[in-house]
């Protein structure tokens, strides 16, 4: 067995390695030279979420978390998810969310950050899509090296994930992506390629697939040959949690540090090394770039203060509330429906599953805990005062999910100094132990009871280091029945929970299930009477969530809904996705929305003043209501501070700016990846090879709902006195002038594309290659201008097996989309 470093005698005189005036490469040397073989490859796997520490060397543990979207422990600011933030198409952006991000892990005691994920969009209904950047290798590199940079800038180490190829879901540990070279060069390398040179960041995390025909964490070409070699990437590679499938072949492909154990990283490596199978110099090369990376950020020599505070910053409230606004990507707007008008309107209906819940995220790893959250109707509420009456009706709930109770419903008695008052809301308790037994870590009033922590908790106290998670809660308080009759209350979680009214047990399903489940209890009730109410929920295991609805007696929802729309002079409807369609592990099963098609197409007859607000992260069908309804706003999965941001955007204190980060297809058939999508060989055959998102869209002339790169806006563009300037043989000056014409002010994101007209081998139509978001206040102009050079205008030629630029006539062209193109420059490449 391996022996623990920590049970050696410490070191007490200062050696080379503990010099920080040196460098770091004299100082990881010394180390290395002091390290037994059993203490290097102790130091090549995890426990959980930390590496080992080692007392006699001085070598720290480091922590880890998820956080494409912020820190995945006990409580942290929850940002728009990370394909809302792609939608800002704003580098500058991503650099500060990255900033915030890693002074919130560094709070905690983080100093590894598992993000960001930069695999491209290629199936429309992948379950990640939304940890992601988007179809566009460029725009997700540009994205992904801001953001790291941002993030490194603490004491943070970030990981650029899933290295490579992990475009879905369904069966992703099995399936073999069978893939093109001068398709993974040109469009699946490139965002890594960017994390690594430009972002600097310090680890790579590889994926769970195979990679033509072998796993990407035993994949000498993915990782020693194009990563390390060709790159020159000095960091170290680690695994996705349980993706290691050898000892020998992996540690000779170049795999660093297995995660979260060390299952082939332990004795079995040890034994290899023994066995000559894996040289020592392998080993010592993987110590070299772990500690290099660590002295490097700094993490190795300094003990963090972890400021508990830090999380409560009204900055990074703002900030999540910003990314939100910028993100918000206005699809149409007819007859200038939006912005809303305060003074003219009276009554506003808010209506779908959506309206009163705030859905700040996905589901699975990037889920984020924050301490509070804001919901369309509470924005909308808080922006319009008395101003405009709103009528709530959900309509529906969205399939595969429940309804939670309202607070209006709900109360409970607090005995303060004062005497007793009633507030809205459920008293919650929450504990460490899974019976509700000793004193609670925290108690706090509950709205509604509607959670889902995925593999965190609702308090670092509740949340284990490996995502074990054991806990209890109790809600208590009174419930209000607005109708007499028989109430079917339904509680959907994945572990135990049990109902009370009136301490008759209505539901009973302590024991755990291990994955989310619907139960339903019977019960009478009087509307003139309040009943005591009793939750309690018992966390086991792994993922967590609770939610408590209920139906009213003679209750229609759709025809609630259709009542508010004839009476109000202007309908939302909240539409959308939840953690229960889109998350780590599965795919969605459809482009439709589920169970919402028929809510919008009714309503949209009733009100033709019918405005929707998705909260999705991919596309969806629109189908059969889009022409039907007045405005379509992509709000995304906005965070904590959504409802916020969403009220901005649609009341006009906010010009929307945001653009799409992917195309908006109509139909499945109009993607390439549905063609062999789980197929029973289990592999996934890139067939459409470079002709991916936008750049298939294109070839193939398809029409679509809405292009890569649109967005509208409250006020207009113009573009004009477009310059290319000849630099060297392949290398141009680019400049446009860019005017608002409008009467408020706007961002514009000005998009450069450049067109082959003839190549030896098939090329994309269009290709973006350089982008820009400017503001402008009316009648104001900029000049935008970039320089592109030899890497603008060259392929990947599969029989070369290189990069070259081919002689010839280019076009440069400008525009708002990239079907929305304004001004062409041609030239020719000698």
């Amino acid at each position: 067995m391996l022996t623990s470093g920590s049970t050696v005698s410490k070191t007490t005189d200062k050696n080379s390695y503990q010099d920080i005036s040196l460098p770091v490469n004299v100082r990881v040397a010394d180390l290395i030279s002091k390290m037994t073989l059993a203490e290097k490859i102790e130091q090549l796997s995890g426990i959980g979420f930390d590496t080992r520490a080692n007392t006699r060397l001085g070598i720290p543990a480091v922590s880890m978390a998820d956080g494409p979207a912020g820190v995945r422990k006990g409580n942290a600011t929850a940002f728009p998810a990370p394909v809302s933030m792609a939608a800002s198409w704003d580098p500058e952006l991503l650099e500060r969310i990255g900033k915030v991000i890693g002074q919130e892990a560094e709070s905690k005691g983080i100093t590894y950050m598992l993000g960001p994920a930069i695999n491209i969009h290629r199936h429309p209904l992948g379950g990640r899509n939304f940890e992601s950047y988007g179809e566009d290798p460029f725009l997700a590199g540009e994205l992904a090296a801001a953001y790291i940079q941002g993030l490194q800038s603490n004491k943070v180490l970030a990981a650029a994930k899933h290295f490579a190829v992990n475009n879905q879901e369904w069966n992703r540990s099995t399936i073999d992506v069978q893939v093109s070279e001068r398709a993974l060069r040109e469009i699946y390398f490139p965002a890594f390629k960017a994390a690594v040179q430009k972002g600097k960041s310090q680890t790579v995390m590889t994926a769970y697939n195979i990679v033509n025909g072998t796993y990407s964490s035993e994949n000498n070409f993915l990782l020693n040959q194009v990563l390390k070699d060709e790159w020159g990437f000095e960091g170290y590679v680690v695994s996705d949690w349980a993706a290691v499938k050898s000892t020998v072949a992996t540690a000779n492909a170049g795999l660093d540090l297995e995660m979260p154990f060390g299952e082939y990283y332990g004795d079995k490596l040890l034994n290899a090394v023994k066995n000559g199978q894996v040289s020592e110099e392998v080993i010592n090369e993987k110590i070299r770039r772990i500690f290099s990376a660590r002295m490097t950020a700094g993490i190795f020599d300094s003990s963090l203060h972890k400021d508990p505070s830090v999380i409560d910053k009204q900055s990074h409230k703002d900030l999540a509330r910003e990314v939100s606004e910028q993100s918000i990507v206005l699809l149409k707007n007819d007859k200038n429906i939006l912005p809303l008008n305060k003074k003219t309107i009276k009554k506003i209906a808010l209506i779908g599953p959506n309206a009163i819940e705030a859905v700040t995220g996905a589901g699975g790893s990037s889920m984020v805990v924050p301490t509070y959250s804001v919901s369309p109707f509470e924005g909308i509420q808080q922006l319009v005062g008395d101003d405009i009456e709103l009528i709530v009706a959900a309509g529906t709930a969205i399939a595969d999910d429940i309804l939670p109770i309202s607070s209006q419903y709900l109360s409970h008695t607090i005995d303060g100094k004062t005497g007793a008052k009633t507030e809205q809301g459920l008293l919650g308790e929450y504990f460490t132990s899974t019976d509700l037994s000793g004193e609670p870590v925290m108690t706090r009033t509950d709205q509604h009871i509607s959670f889902f922590w995925s593999y965190s908790a609702p308090h670092s106290a509740l949340h284990a280091p490996d995502d074990n998670n054991h806990f209890s809660i109790q809600w208590s308080g009174q419930i209000h029945p607005p109708k007499s009759g028989d109430y079917t209350f339904t509680l959907m979680h994945p572990n135990g929970a049990r109902l009370y009214i009136d301490n008759k047990l209505i539901i009973d399903k302590k024991a755990h299930q291990g994955k989310q489940k619907v139960h339903d209890g019977v019960i009478s009730l009087n509307a003139e009477q309040s009943y005591d109410i009793k939750i309690e929920y018992f966390q086991y295991s792994w993922e967590s969530g609770v939610k408590l609805g209920w139906t009213i007696p003679g209750q229609n929802l759709m025809d609630e809904a259709i009542a508010a729309a004839k009476e109000a002079d202007i309908t939302i409807i909240f539409a959308g996705l939840s953690n229960r369609h889109e998350g780590e592990g599965n795919d969605r099963e459809t482009l439709d929305l589920p169970n919402q098609d028929k809510l919008i197409k009714t309503i949209s007859a009733v009100n033709p003043n019918t405005i929707v607000v998705l909260e999705t992260g991919t596309s969806v069908s629109m189908n059969t209501w889009h022409n039907k309804v007045s405005a379509i706003v992509q709000a995304w999965y906005p965070g904590q501070e959504g409802g916020n941001a969403i009220a901005k955007v649609l009341f006009g204190e906010v010009n929307p700016s945001g653009k799409l980060p992917f195309s908006f297809i109509q139909q499945e058939s109009h993607s390439p990846a549905f063609i062999g999508y789980k197929t029973p060989d289990l592999k996934a055959r890139y067939d459409e090879g470079i002709f991916v998102g936008y750049r298939y869209l294109d070839k193939n002339n398809i029409d679509l709902f809405y292009p890569f790169g649109h967005g509208l806006s409250y006020t207009d563009f113009s573009y004009a006195n477009f310059s290319v300037q000849k630099v060297t043989n392949q290398s141009y000056k680019v400049s446009v002038e860019i005017k608002n014409t409008g009467t408020v002010v706007g961002k514009e994101v000005v998009q450069l594309y450049v067109h082959d007209h003839k190549s030896e081998l098939p090329r994309p139509i269009n290709e973006l290659k350089a982008f820009n978001k400017v503001t402008l206040a009316p009648n104001e102009s900029k000049v935008v201008e970039w320089t592109l050079n030899k890497e603008a205008f060259s392929y990947f030629h599969a029989q070369r097996k290189k990069w070259i630029v081919e002689p010839g006539t280019f076009s440069i062209v400008v525009g708002s989309s990239s079907r929305d193109l304004r001004l062409t420059n041609k030239i020719t490449i000698n």
